[in-house]
């Protein structure tokens, strides 16, 4: 735990600051702003893709769905941990350079600046302590030791993440418009609605399977707990496809002219 601990608290700042370096030698000409925003997507990148291999492995493994047993399960928690704290910070970050580039920054690390950034970003920010806060210690103690096969199928819903981040990087680099971006952007649709969305019921079906369950009867039958947490990680994820729907309805259908105007 405390090695996992320190090994990550060490790791994702370090490979901020890493990205931040050599982007200053590869890109000279980008500003700083540029720089830190191309450098927290290529990190969050990253970390969903170690996500999503630890809870592929730990979904292969566990044949039964409440009581296999695989180290992964616990064990990628404590990297989770930093990088959501880390991950807080970027954001505001991030939040900090583009308010400072429109001209109406507070000073850094005011209190003005960081109630700004939690007054716009504060579905994220509850997203991430409710991971830290909530998740965690059920994940880490209350469950004991049942249901690593689900906290692997929450790990592999950030497969959509790494598409999602190469979006922003396409738009920040001016390539919205290409193919690639069109491209990328059924991809984000189709990974975020199978491991954010159809998830959750898969999860649900897979009990019922082990257990002997029509699915529609497995809400009933699971502790009252497991219903809210699931509830309480649908709900924003349910907004962000809402969002990302209305954003490719915009992409897909406006016409060479509309984009050339």
């Amino acid at each position: 735990m405390w090695r996992t601990l320190a090994l990550a608290s060490a790791f994702f700042p370090g490979l901020f600051i890493l990205c931040i370096r050599l982007l200053g030698w590869a890109a000279p000409g980008w500003s700083l702003k540029d720089r830190i925003l191309l450098s927290g997507r290529l990190v969050s990148t990253v970390q969903a893709t170690m996500a999503t291999v630890s809870g592929i492995t730990v979904v292969l493994n566990c044949k039964d769905v409440v009581y296999d047993r695989h180290w992964l399960a616990v064990e990628y928690i404590w990297v989770l941990v930093p990088y959501m704290t880390y991950d807080i910070y970027v954001m505001y970050l991030c939040h900090w350079h583009k308010s400072m580039d429109k001209g109406v920054a507070e000073k850094k690390h005011s209190l003005a600046s960081i109630w700004s950034f939690l007054l716009q970003e504060r579905l994220m920010v509850t997203h991430h302590l409710f991971i830290l806060i909530v998740l965690t210690p059920i994940t880490q103690h209350f469950r004991g030791e049942l249901g690593d096969f689900f906290v692997g199928c929450i790990f592999i819903a950030e497969l959509s993440t790494p598409f999602v981040s190469l979006g922003k990087i396409l738009m920040q680099l001016r390539m919205q418009d290409t193919l690639l971006h069109k491209v990328n952007g059924i991809l984000i649709l189709v990974t975020f609605f199978l491991c954010r969305i159809l998830l959750f019921p898969f999860m649900y079906a897979a009990y019922g399977r082990q257990v002997g369950l029509p699915i529609y009867m497995v809400p009933f039958r699971i502790p009252l707990h497991c219903n809210i947490a699931n509830a309480s990680l649908i709900a924003p994820q349910l907004y962000w496809f809402r969002l990302i729907c209305r954003k490719a309805a915009r992409l897909y259908g406006s016409s060479p002219a509309d984009k050339s105007r």
